[in-house]
């Protein structure tokens, strides 16, 4: 197991990442298109990332936004899956 002090780094790259897709986790969570165990799963994934380090250059570096994560990300389906989500919501 993962400690804690790594699982909260990777829980807040995966909630900048989600932010920065325009992706609101505690909404989806609410809207129930997301468990809770579906945001420790993700977390998990995320830990598995050989270079996080990368993910936060990536992550500063589109600070306006973005349509999608970077090829590398361990939580691209996820995401792609919750904005696809949300877009048929919104209509």
């Amino acid at each position: 197991m993962e400690s804690p002090k790594i699982l909260k780094r990777h829980a807040a790259l995966l909630d900048e990442m989600a932010q920065t897709l325009g992706i609101d986790l505690e909404e989806a969570a609410i809207r129930g298109d997301l468990r809770i165990d579906d945001i420790s799963e993700a977390v998990l994934r995320c830990t598995g990332c050989p270079d996080p380090r990368h993910c936060r250059h990536w992550l500063q570096d589109h600070t306006e936004g973005a349509t999608a994560t970077p090829d590398y990300c361990s939580n691209a389906a996820l995401f792609q899956q919750l904005r696809q989500t949300s877009e048929i919501k919104k209509d």
